[in-house]
């Protein structure tokens, strides 16, 4: 395992943490009529404190993409996951509340549940899947369930809309991921040139905006506490999915390390809910006819 990989993945998940908190702030005084609309996009981009976080959220998915191209997207992808303790620090200092035993408790299984699932699993590097077949099945797959996912949550955005929306975002995320490491793969292999003659950096564009209307819909309509979660323990099961599946990623699978690796990530999720449960993370919603975009 890379130090340097390490390195990269935990101040990209830094900069992803911190980010979404800005965005967070400033998505929940956009207009609910967009909802689900690019518009939203361009309403926010006129808030500096969003384009801050979106900064941020970019500067992740850069250092992120510097990981994935040095290491396994199985060991990347959990310390990712990690971006909710940034997010818990800078929301706790806004909110000035104490971390408590619950706070303290999903620190331990988050952390616990990273260091198990990497110790266990011991990822490492294999031959990658030619097959395109099982590319576009897995890939259909996560963006099947965040299409549907997305369909159920235009019905109930202000009930469980939220949370099916940031899953459905984490999903891509993933996917995304996963093409970020291929697109790196084919820039190393012939430049330019190679990385623009496959598909690969287009759906990056594509899910990447895609993606990015998904959180900031449930950014604005929901507390952060009820997104961030879902989101970040979404994420790293489709990258894990997309880099066994295609992209030639090896785990130990005797029945001690499945153990291992299954508890890993079962108290990596069990933290991650802890941690968007609790009360430093910003909960407060403002009202739709207080809502405006100002820049502040």
């Amino acid at each position: 395992m890379s130090v340097l990989v390490v390195i990269l993945a935990v101040s990209a998940a830094c900069c992803l943490g911190f980010g979404f908190v800005l965005q967070q702030n400033a998505a929940q005084r956009a207009p609910l009529r967009d909802f689900l609309s690019p518009r939203l996009l361009l309403d926010l981009m006129r808030v500096p404190r969003w384009l801050g976080g979106l900064g941020l959220m970019i500067g992740g998915m850069v250092l992120g993409a510097l990981a994935l191209g040095r290491g396994e997207i199985s060991l990347v992808e959990p310390l990712l996951a990690t971006n909710l303790l940034f997010a818990l620090a800078l929301s706790r200092r806004q909110t000035r509340q104490p971390l408590g035993g619950q706070g303290w408790a999903g620190l331990a299984l988050l952390a616990g549940g990273v260091t198990a699932f990497i110790v266990a699993g011991r990822p490492h590097a294999g031959s990658a899947v030619t097959d395109p077949l099982r590319h576009w099945l897995i890939i259909g797959v996560m963006v099947g369930l965040a299409l549907l996912l997305t369909a159920y949550a235009k019905r109930s955005r202000l009930s469980w809309g939220p949370v099916l929306l940031a899953v459905a975002a984490g999903l891509l995320y993933g996917v995304q991921d996963a093409l970020t490491r291929v697109s790196g793969q084919r820039f190393s292999a012939g430049g330019w040139t190679e990385l623009f003659s496959g598909w690969q950096p287009y759906g990056l564009l594509v899910i990447g905006v895609a993606g990015l209307i998904l959180v900031q819909s449930a950014f604005e309509t929901a507390p952060l506490r009820m997104s961030l979660p879902a989101l970040t323990a979404a994420e790293p099961l489709a990258g894990i999915a997309c880099g066994v599946g295609f992209l030639g990623d090896r785990l130990r699978t005797d029945t001690g390390a499945l153990a291992w690796e299954a508890s890993g990530l079962a108290a990596i999720v069990t933290g991650i809910v802890l941690l968007g449960m609790h009360p430093a993370m910003p909960c407060g919603a403002v009202p739709e006819q207080k809502r405006d975009l100002q820049p502040r």
